[in-house]
């Protein structure tokens, strides 16, 4: 199995003193994942070098009682661009997705996803940003060079083929891919979608198999936006909607009550 490198994750995290520093530290240095750990009071910013995803790294700083917020993501290369996704779809599922591209060949895809049925679900990049008939306008999956489907780490597969995630029995996936085909830069103004069933990697006998994955209907999707890389999302409150990011930590990730202002981060 392929070891998951280190990224560079920074969250603004409430803290007012050194003993909340100290809480914080507690609860991320010596965790199975987490590199390193920085911590600025003064400007309530800890960065996090972590094979971890965001969401465990978040729970991680949550388990203290203080609020945190992922900012920014990096890799230990140049900036190279990163992006993020909001997915909302049929009945709860909600969830998001971000992008960095980490060097030239690879592409760090970390995300959660609520609301969805136990067991794997095809994910995809698909061709159009174009949310008018919901997911069915999405277009087919990205596939710039005409290939047949199949799955991450083959040679024949759609550009756009992450293969699947999977849920939990609590209808959550949290997950972190690397891929050496997908890039930021392609992508943005694109779509990524979850689909209902198992994505068969193009090795079934169904006659979609070597299309789709025969993975089902498509349950959620949204379309993907440039993102903040490291440092470089400084606000405190946003424009969109003048909510502090305190106040848009309380508000839904995705869904009919979105807060705007989560994806002020450009």
């Amino acid at each position: 199995m392929e070891t998951k490198r280190p990224t560079k994750l920074e969250f603004a995290v409430q803290m007012t003193c050194e003993s909340c520093a100290d809480k914080v530290r507690a609860a991320l240095e010596g965790k199975p994942g987490v590199k390193s750990v920085s911590i600025d009071v003064i400007k309530e910013e800890v960065l996090v070098e972590s094979a971890l995803t965001s969401a465990e790294v978040q729970a991680l700083l949550e388990s203290t009682g203080r609020r945190a917020v992922l900012k920014g993501m990096g890799g230990s290369e140049q900036d190279l661009g990163a992006a993020v996704v909001m997915l909302a779809g049929v009945g709860p599922i909600e969830g998001v997705v971000r992008f960095l591209q980490l060097n030239e060949e690879r592409c760090l895809i970390d995300g959660t996803i609520d609301g969805l049925t136990p067991g794997p679900h095809g994910l995809h990049v698909h061709t159009l940003g174009d949310l008018t008939q919901d997911c069915l306008s999405c277009g087919e999956h990205y596939n710039p060079f005409g290939r047949q489907h199949g799955g991450p780490g083959e040679s024949e597969r759609h550009v756009g083929d992450l293969g699947n995630i999977v849920a939990g029995q609590d209808g959550r996936a949290s997950f972190r891919l690397e891929d050496d085909q997908l890039k930021v830069w392609d992508v943005i103004g694109r779509s990524l979608v979850v689909d209902a069933g198992e994505d068969d990697l193009g090795r079934g006998s169904h006659p979609l198999s070597k299309q789709t994955g025969n993975s089902g209907e498509r349950l959620a999707c949204g379309i993907i936006a440039r993102s903040a890389g490291l440092f470089q999302n400084p606000k405190q409150i946003c424009a969109c909607d003048g909510v502090t990011l305190w106040e848009e930590r309380d508000l839904p990730i995705a869904g009919k009550d979105i807060s705007v202002g989560t994806w002020c981060t450009q």
